[in-house]
């Protein structure tokens, strides 16, 4: 054997055999422990009465084969705010030291999970003992999230990915329901990301779907749709965890609704999409990963004067008046009102070949539209509800015409109105940006 040869010889048999992701997997439940007051509907004047379904946060950690990492975490909740957010992402780096861009948060948005963070949006009107329990159940929820997240950091194993698009019906654009004369603009394609092992078993599915997980509005504890969904997939596909990714469905609405049955209807239904994609034919992700996380801010819109805000403290819609008199309070406090927000842009490029842009706050679906037409409808997923929800994010589109998305939800909030016209370019832009440079 020649020197040269013997040195190609080392080489390949250094070399690994067909490199692979690895992929580690956790589940923890986050059900309430006593009854709380239940996020998502300001109608609710009371705790939640029982379960019907139990919650859960869930982890998909990925290596790629030059060791860089990421942890996708959903959750079972209306939200989670940045007061929450904040905890979780700083106890995870110094835990297990993953950087920002490294840690994904996505909630599922039900309607029926319990308020969670440490400044519950005021029109929850908790009584100081409701804030007790919130706080109390809020702690519990931080370490349970960082918990998962190293269950599934520690669960790393060589795995194999591929990801392709599935299609559902069910949600309806809801700005049209009470005004016909409106467009319809939906999303119904259905992504699905699989993780298996070397021997092809199925260990994990991420899917995604655009649409309001608000079927029910009672006072027992879900996950709505998405839960019944996930737990049909993981009925179907035994010793798999599957993880819900909620797309861009602010103004998308389960309908019809208001029935255990059909909450486990439209959760079958996205079961079913799942798994004829997964017993498809899927396209391979290659084990390179990039990720990216940026803020940028997004302004408000001119607000009221003084003067206007003492006459809209005096409107007889309770929630106008309630929202004046908070913002003539901030005046007197700071002299001034916020003019800006920090808005959160998270990318996951996985092989090249496919991307997930994280979102924050409910953005409706226009961006998805828009923003998977630049980037490829195939191989793109844009997922609100992210890392930071705070707001309903309009379109110019939904700006001009109106409503509650375009602004009036402000008035349960406290900011000191809607967003301004050039929220979506903003926005669109420094996605634009981010593609562009992970993209090199």
């Amino acid at each position: 054997m020649s020197y040269l040869t013997g040195i190609l010889t080392l080489l390949l048999m250094a070399a690994p055999a067909g490199a692979s992701w690895k992929a580690g997997l956790g589940k923890v439940v986050i059900t309430p422990r006593e009854p709380i007051m239940m996020g998502g509907y300001a109608s609710r004047d009371h705790p939640s009465e029982g379960v019907r379904q139990d919650l859960h946060a869930k982890a998909l950690a990925l290596e790629d084969e030059s060791g860089r990492r990421v942890v996708i975490v959903t959750l079972d909740l209306s939200g989670i705010p940045k007061d929450v957010a904040d905890p979780i992402v700083e106890q995870a780096a110094s835990a297990y030291g993953l950087r920002r861009d490294q840690l994904m948060l996505n909630a599922s948005h039900t309607h029926s999970g319990p308020v969670a963070g440490y400044r519950p949006r005021n029109f929850y009107h908790l009584t100081p003992q409701q804030a007790v329990v919130v706080k109390r159940y809020t702690d519990q929820l931080v370490g349970h999230v960082v918990s998962v997240i190293g269950a599934a950091l520690k669960d790393l194993a060589p795995a194999n990915l591929s990801f392709e698009m599935g299609y559902a019906g069910f949600a309806v654009n809801r700005r049209r329901v009470g005004r016909r004369n409106l467009p319809q603009p939906v999303d119904h394609d259905v992504l699905v990301l699989s993780v298996r092992d070397l021997s092809g078993k199925l260990r994990g599915v991420i899917f995604g779907y655009a649409c309001h997980a608000t079927v029910l509005n009672d006072y027992q504890i879900n996950g709505d749709w998405p839960g019944y969904a996930q737990a049909d997939l993981e009925k179907t596909h035994p010793g798999a965890v599957a993880l819900f990714v909620a797309g861009c469905g602010a103004d998308q609405n389960p309908l019809p609704r208001r029935s255990v049955e059909l909450a486990e209807t439209y959760g079958r239904i996205i079961s079913i999409a799942v798994s004829q994609v997964l017993s498809d034919k899927m396209k391979p992700i290659d084990p390179e990963l990039k990720t990216a996380f940026q803020t940028v801010d997004i302004l408000f819109d001119t607000p009221p004067s003084r003067e206007q805000w003492r006459k809209l403290a005096q409107s007889s819609d309770r929630a106008v008046a309630a929202h004046a008199r908070l913002m003539l309070d901030q005046l007197d406090r700071n002299g001034k009102l916020r003019t800006s927000y920090p808005y959160p842009v998270q990318l996951l490029r996985m092989g090249g070949v496919f991307t997930l842009v994280a979102l924050g706050g409910e953005v409706v679906v226009d961006y998805s539209l828009r923003l998977r037409a630049a980037y490829g409808w195939d191989n793109t997923w844009i997922a609100s509800y992210s890392n930071d929800v705070f707001a309903y994010i309009p379109s110019l589109r939904v700006w001009k015409e109106g409503g509650y998305e375009a602004g009036d939800s402000m008035n349960y909030s406290d900011f000191p109105g809607r967003f301004s016209p050039q929220v979506e370019e903003i926005i669109v832009a420094k996605v634009d940006d981010m593609m562009r440079r992970i993209s090199k």
